[in-house]
């Protein structure tokens, strides 16, 4: 109860465990939505830079789990394909997520929101460089990926994602300074 019976039930501070859940959600949750948003933005780029069908990054993606053989069919748009390379993105976005505010939260890199976006646009040239140099080793379709276009899809995931994590912290957290 309350002390002296005012004001209520006490309400306890969070428990560090507690602190550590709602920081793995928010960093979840914003590599989840940078992700869709990173997706979306990519589709229109394919389209109005190069002219390609929009529908031929979601086949590279989804090619990760279906195989390259998706690739060589037509671009055209396909609920499998496309629904596959929903969830592979997502997946993507939530474990991209969850390993920036691992690298945020330890750093204070979330004290404020020109500082998260930074160490996100720095975090998203880096998964650019993993992305498009490293596991191209295994997912050799991506090659063709490398370009400012894709760089810079990846800087802005990046800060979008480091941006999301702050704003869902400062909802965690609403005695934070805005």
């Amino acid at each position: 109860g309350g002390a002296l019976g005012c004001g209520g039930p006490r309400r306890r501070p969070p428990t560090p465990d507690a602190l550590g859940r709602a920081a793995g959600a928010a960093a979840a949750v914003a590599g989840f939505v940078a992700c869709a948003f990173f997706s979306a933005v990519e589709m229109l780029m394919v389209l109005l830079v190069s002219g390609q069908s929009p529908w031929v990054p979601p086949r590279m993606v989804a090619a990760i789990v279906l195989g390259p053989g998706i690739i060589t069919q037509p671009a055209t748009f396909d609920l499998s394909i496309v629904a596959m390379a929903l969830v592979v993105h997502a997946t993507i976005g939530v474990v991209l997520g969850v390993v920036l505010g691992a690298i945020v939260a330890p750093f204070r890199l979330d004290s404020d929101v020109v500082t998260v976006w930074v160490a996100g646009a720095v975090f998203g040239l880096a998964v650019y460089a993993v992305h498009l140099y490293v596991m191209t080793q295994l997912f050799p379709w991506f090659i063709e990926s490398r370009g400012w276009t894709m760089l810079a899809g990846h800087v802005i995931f990046g800060a979008f994602a480091g941006y999301m994590y702050w704003i869902l912290r400062q909802m965690d957290e609403p005695s934070a300074s805005r």
